[in-house]
C-alpha cells in the first residue's frame, strides 16, 4: 500500500509538474502579448506625444520688424509689397502651419541714429528677424545690434559691396551687391572703347564704397577713374555747390561721367548739367540703379526733369518675365490704382517676406523653438533707466540664419538662393536709355556672359562666352540726340598746353634738332608728328619741351620715365619701343623701323695663291676628304669578291680605293660596278658630289671675279665671345641691352656721341684705345654709312624694333595718333618724309653688309648623312648576304666529315668566303676585259681583214669559246 501510494504520490507529482508546466507556458505566453501591447501603446503614445509636441513648439504668433524709410521711392513700393507678401504667408496653409506673422515696421527716415532705435525697440518685444533697412548707413549700423543680439538682418535695398558677411554675420542681402553694379558699368564702358570716367557720387557709405567698387572694377581691365567728386548727403547740397562741381568736372579731358547717388541729389545734377551745356554731344552719362527705380515707380516725369537728362544710360536690376510678376503687377496696379510703379526693390521686398517663411518653416521643423536669453554683456552693465536689460539673445537666431542662407525658392524675382559667397544667384541689370519721355531698353547684363541683346535667361542654357564679338548691344541715343558713339575725351579746357618733350640731339640732326635761337624743333621725326596731328578729327593745342644740356644726347629711358610720372604729356623723338618701356608708357604705331646692328671696319682681300681653299672652312674639306675614302672603302667591299678590277695584290687594291674615289670628283672613275648594292652607293655618292663640286665652282668665282671684303668681326656673336671694347651712342637703349641682354660686361662699352667719334674710334681700334665695333639702331648707322665708306654692318640685325612716340599708359591720344600714322604710311606721306631727310649718298647705295663668304658643313650635312646611310645599309645587307653563304658552308663541311670544326677552321671559312672570286660571273668579267683590250684601231684592222663580220658578233663569238 505504501508503495502503490508512493507510486501514486510519483505519478501525481509528475502529472501535476506537467500542468504546471502548461500553465507555465500559458502564463508566459499571455505576459509576451501583454508586454508586446504596452510596447505597441508606448511607441503610439511617444510619437503622439512627439507630434503634440512638434506641433506645440510651433508660437501662434511670430514677431517680425521692418524698418526703412517709408516716404522714399524705395520705400513707398516696399512698405506695399512687405505688407501683401505678409498677408500672402498668413493665408498660406502650406507654410508656417498654424503660425502667423505680426508685423511691426518703423520709419528709419534715412537716418543711422533712428535706424539704430527702431532696431533696439524690436529687441524688446522678441523679434525673430528684421526685414531692411534700404540705407547702406542705416544697415552698417543696424548690423551690429543685429550681430550681438543674433537676429538675422535681412535687407532688399542695401547694396554697399562692405557690408560683408565676415564683419556682419547675421546681415543679409536679398538683393544684388553694388559690386555686380559696377562690373556691369565697367563691361559698358569698356564695350564703348573708352579708357577713363569721371565719378560722381554721394558722400556716404553707399556712394564711396560703390565708388571704390567701380574703380576695382575698372582697373581689372585696364581703365580707370580719371576723377571723383563727392557731393555731400541730405540736405546740406546746395545746387551751388553743385554748379561748382559741374564746372569743375566741365574742364577735364574725359566726358564719360558715372553718377552714383540718392534721387534727390540726382535729379540736381542733371538740371546744372543741362544748365552749363553738358548734357550736348560729346558727353557721356551713365545712372546708376536710383534713376531706373524712380523711372519705374513715378514714370511719367515731368517734361523738364526728362528733357534735363534725355541721352542717359541707367542700370537696373533684371527680373526674369514669369507668370506669377505679370500677375503680381495686375494685382499692383489695382492696389495702388495706377499711381504707384512697381520697382524691382519692391519684387525683392516681397521675396524677402517669403523667404523668411520658408526659412522659419524649416527652422520649425528641424524642432527650432522660439526662445530668448539675457545679454550677458548688456546686464553687465547695469540696471538703468535705459532699460538695456529688457534685450534679449535670441536662442534659435544662429539656425534660423542657416535656414535663411539654404533657402532655394522661386520667388518673383526668380530663382532664389544664395552662392557660396551669400550673394544671390545669377546677378543680371537691363541697360535702358532714356529717350522722349520714357526710356528703350538696349540690352542686358549678366555675371555669365557679359553685354548680351537676349536675356540672361536666354544664355543660361548655353556655354558662357565672353569674347568681344559676343558683347552686343543695340544703338543708343546719346546726350545732343546723335547717334554716333562720344569720343569719350578731350583736351582739357584749362588753357594748359599739353608738354610734348623732345630730346635736345648733339647727333644725328637730321632726325630731331632744336632750331637755334628758338623753341622751335625740325627733323624727320617732328615732320612725322606734325603731320600726324594734322589728320586728327581735332585740334591738339601743344607747347614743345627740350629735354637735354645741348652737349650731349639725353639718356632716352630718362625721357620715358618723364612721361611716366607726369612731367611731361608726351616726348616726340627718335624713341626705339622696347619692352622695358613699354611697361609704363603706351607707344604709338611705329612710324620707323629699327634695330639693332654691328659696324666695324673692313680690308679688301685679294686672291692670292690659296685662293682656291677659301671656298670651304676647313671643317668642310677634312669631311669631304673622309667621306672620298669612305665611300672607296664601301666600294671595293661590295665590289671584291665579284669584280676582277678590285682584286689583286693588296698594293694594286689600296691603289685602286684611292683611284677609283678620289676619280669620281671628276666622274672620271674607269672601274665599273657590277653588284646592285655598290651602283646604288655609287649613285648617290656622284649626286653628292654633283652638288659639292659645283658650289664650289659658284663660290671660288665669286672669289676670283667679286671684289671681297674682309673684318675680324663676323657678327654680335665675335663680341659676345671677344674681350675687345665696344662703341655704343650716348643715350640709346644698346648699352642696357648690350650688358643686361647680353651678359657684356659694362667695362667693355664705350660711349661714343657722334659720327665723327664713331669714325675715329673704328679707326684706331682696340689696339689704340678705339673700339672693335659700333653697336648702334639701324637707322642711324644707314646715315652714319652714307659718308664713311671704311665700315660696313657686319652680320645680321639682332633685335627688331622700332620708334614711336611716347604717351602715357592709357592715353586716348596715343590710339588716334596711331591711326594717324598708318594713314601716312598708307597715302605714301611718311615714305615722302623720309625721303626729305635721309636721303643717302651713293657710298650708302653699295653693298654694306659683310657676309661669309666660305661654304660651311651645315650646308651640306643632310647630303652626307644620305650618303653615309646609304653606305651603311649597302653594308649591313653585304655582310647578311655572306654570312648566309658561311652558314651553308659551314654545313656542308659538317656533313663531308662527320666532325664539328674549330672556330679557326670557321674564321678561315668566312674569310676565304670573302675574298674567294664568285666563280658565275667569271665569264662575264673576261668579255669585258677583251672587249676593253680591243682598241678602236685593233676594230679596224679586224673589219678589214674580215669584212663579213661584225664588231659585237665577234665578241660574242670570243665570249662563247671561251666560256666553252
Amino acid at each position: 500500500m505504501k508503495h502503490l501510494c508512493i507510486d501514486w504520490s510519483v505519478e501525481a507529482v509528475g502529472q501535476i509538474r506537467l500542468n504546471q508546466s502548461k500553465d507555465n507556458c500559458a502564463i508566459h505566453l499571455k505576459m509576451n502579448v501583454i508586454w508586446l501591447l504596452s510596447l505597441l501603446f508606448l511607441c503610439f503614445g511617444v510619437l503622439s506625444n512627439g507630434s503634440q509636441k512638434n506641433l506645440s513648439s510651433r508660437p501662434a504668433v511670430v514677431n517680425v520688424g521692418a524698418v526703412f524709410t517709408f516716404e522714399s521711392t524705395i520705400g513707398r513700393v516696399a512698405k506695399i509689397a512687405i505688407e501683401e507678401a505678409v498677408k500672402d504667408v498668413n493665408s498660406d496653409a502650406g507654410v508656417l502651419t498654424g503660425t502667423k506673422f505680426v508685423l511691426t515696421m518703423r520709419n528709419s527716415n534715412c537716418s543711422g541714429f533712428i535706424g539704430m532705435i527702431g532696431a533696439l525697440q524690436f529687441m524688446e518685444t522678441e523679434t525673430i528677424a528684421i526685414i531692411g533697412p534700404q540705407s547702406s548707413v542705416v544697415a552698417h549700423m543696424i548690423s551690429h545690434v543685429a550681430n550681438e543680439l543674433q537676429v538675422p538682418l535681412l535687407s532688399f535695398a542695401a547694396t554697399d559691396p562692405t557690408l560683408s558677411s565676415l564683419q556682419f554675420p547675421f546681415f543679409v542681402r536679398t538683393t544684388q551687391s553694388d559690386l555686380y553694379q559696377m562690373k556691369a558699368i565697367t563691361e559698358l564702358v569698356d564695350y564703348y572703347g573708352w579708357r577713363s570716367v569721371i565719378a560722381i557720387f554721394i558722400d556716404d557709405d553707399y556712394g564711396r564704397n560703390g565708388v571704390s567698387a567701380l574703380d576695382d572694377a575698372l582697373a581689372e581691365k585696364r581703365l580707370k577713374i580719371s576723377h571723383k567728386e563727392g557731393i555731400p548727403p541730405g540736405a546740406s547740397a546746395s545746387q551751388g555747390d553743385i554748379m561748382d562741381i559741374l564746372v569743375k568736372v566741365s574742364v577735364l579731358e574725359s566726358r564719360i561721367i558715372v553718377l552714383h547717388v540718392n534721387p534727390d541729389i540726382g535729379f540736381k545734377v542733371f538740371s546744372v548739367a543741362r544748365y552749363l551745356g553738358m548734357m550736348q554731344n560729346g558727353y557721356v552719362w551713365i545712372a546708376t540703379d536710383w534713376l531706373s527705380s524712380v523711372l519705374d515707380t513715378s514714370s511719367p516725369l515731368a517734361s523738364d526733369t526728362m528733357d534735363s537728362m534725355q541721352g542717359v544710360l541707367v542700370l537696373r536690376r533684371h527680373t526674369p518675365d514669369s507668370d506669377r510678376k505679370r500677375a503680381f503687377l495686375s494685382r499692383w496696379k489695382k492696389l495702388t490704382g495706377g499711381s504707384l510703379g512697381l520697382n524691382s526693390y519692391g519684387l525683392y521686398a516681397y521675396d524677402t517676406v517669403w523667404l523668411l517663411a520658408h526659412a522659419l518653416d524649416a527652422f520649425f521643423n528641424q524642432g527650432g523653438t522660439i526662445s530668448f536669453s539675457n545679454d550677458s554683456k548688456l546686464l553687465s552693465i547695469g540696471r538703468g533707466s535705459r532699460h538695456l536689460e529688457e534685450m534679449n539673445v535670441f536662442d534659435g537666431g544662429m539656425l534660423l540664419l542657416n535656414n535663411i542662407l539654404k533657402s532655394n525658392f522661386v520667388g518673383l524675382t526668380g530663382p532664389f538662393k544664395f552662392t557660396s559667397d551669400r550673394s544671390l544667384y545669377a546677378p543680371a541689370f537691363d541697360i535702358i536709355n532714356v529717350i522722349g519721355t520714357g526710356y528703350r531698353q538696349i540690352g542686358y547684363w549678366s555675371n555669365y556672359s557679359g553685354l548680351s541683346t537676349e536675356t540672361p535667361e536666354a544664355l543660361y542654357g548655353k556655354p558662357p562666352n565672353r569674347s568681344s564679338v559676343n558683347q552686343r548691344l543695340y544703338g543708343v541715343v546719346w546726350p545732343g540726340e546723335t547717334l554716333s558713339k562720344p569720343r569719350g575725351w578731350v583736351f582739357p579746357n584749362n588753357g594748359k598746353l599739353l608738354k610734348i618733350g623732345v630730346p635736345n640731339r648733339v647727333s644725328y640732326r637730321e632726325f630731331v634738332s632744336r632750331v637755334r635761337g628758338t623753341d622751335m624743333f625740325k627733323g624727320f621725326c617732328i615732320d612725322v608728328f606734325t603731320a600726324a596731328v594734322t589728320l586728327l578729327p581735332y585740334a591738339v593745342p601743344f607747347q614743345y619741351v627740350s629735354v637735354g644740356d645741348g652737349h650731349k644726347n639725353p639718356n632716352y629711358s630718362e625721357l620715358v620715365r618723364m612721361v611716366a610720372e607726369g612731367e611731361l604729356d608726351a616726348v616726340v623723338g627718335d624713341i626705339a619701343i622696347v619692352t622695358s618701356r613699354t611697361r609704363i608708357v603706351d607707344f604709338t604705331q611705329p612710324y620707323a623701323s629699327s634695330g639693332l646692328v654691328v659696324v666695324a671696319p673692313f680690308r679688301k682681300l685679294n686672291s692670292g695663291a690659296w685662293a682656291f681653299l677659301r671656298p670651304f672652312s676647313p671643317l668642310m674639306w677634312g669631311v669631304t676628304a673622309c667621306f672620298f675614302i669612305v665611300i672607296g672603302i664601301v666600294v671595293w667591299i661590295l665590289e671584291h669578291r665579284i669584280n676582277d678590277e678590285f682584286r689583286g695584290p693588296p698594293k694594286h687594291q689600296i691603289i685602286t680605293i684611292l683611284w677609283f674615289s678620289f676619280s669620281t670628283m671628276f666622274f672620271a672613275h674607269r672601274e665599273s660596278t657590277v653588284s646592285a648594292l655598290g651602283r646604288l652607293v655609287l649613285i648617290i655618292w656622284l649626286f653628292v658630289v654633283l652638288i659639292i663640286n659645283s658650289s664650289y665652282t659658284a663660290s671660288l668665282t665669286s672669289i676670283l671675279t667679286v671684289q671681297q671684303l674682309s673684318s675680324p668681326i663676323k657678327g654680335v656673336e665675335s663680341l659676345i665671345n671677344s674681350n675687345d671694347p665696344i662703341g655704343y651712342q650716348v643715350g640709346s637703349f644698346a648699352e642696357h641691352y648690350l650688358s643686361e641682354e647680353l651678359n657684356i660686361s659694362e667695362s667693355r662699352l664705350v660711349a661714343l656721341g657722334s659720327p665723327e667719334e664713331y669714325a675715329k674710334a673704328l679707326q684706331n681700334g682696340p689696339g689704340k684705345g678705339g673700339v672693335a665695333a659700333v653697336v648702334d639702331e639701324r637707322p642711324y648707322v644707314e646715315l652714319f654709312l652714307s659718308t664713311q665708306c671704311k665700315f660696313r654692318i657686319v652680320g645680321q640685325e639682332f633685335t627688331k624694333s622700332g620708334w614711336g612716340f611716347v604717351f602715357p599708359r592709357d592715353s586716348p591720344l596715343a590710339v588716334d595718333m596711331s591711326t594717324a600714322i598708318l594713314a601716312l604710311s598708307e597715302n605714301g606721306d611718311l615714305q615722302r618724309i623720309h625721303d626729305k631727310w635721309l636721303a643717302t649718298s651713293a657710298c650708302s647705295s653699295e653693298s654694306t653688309e659683310l657676309e661669309s663668304d666660305r661654304l660651311h658643313l651645315k650646308s651640306f650635312w643632310g647630303l652626307f648623312l644620305i650618303c653615309g646611310l646609304a653606305c651603311f645599309v649597302a653594308l649591313v645587307i653585304y655582310f647578311f648576304q655572306i654570312l648566309r653563304k658561311f652558314r651553308n658552308a659551314a654545313a656542308v663541311g659538317a656533313n663531308s666529315t662527320g666532325t664539328g670544326s674549330s672556330r679557326s677552321g670557321h674564321l678561315q671559312t668566312l674569310f676565304s668566303l670573302m675574298d674567294d672570286r664568285s666563280g658565275h660571273t667569271k665569264t662575264g668579267h673576261k668579255k669585258r676585259r677583251i672587249e676593253r683590250s680591243l682598241s678602236e684601231n685593233d676594230k679596224e684592222d679586224e673589219l678589214k681583214s674580215n669584212p663579213k663580220k661584225k664588231p659585237i658578233r665577234n665578241s660574242l663569238e670570243i665570249t662563247t669559246s671561251t666560256s666553252e
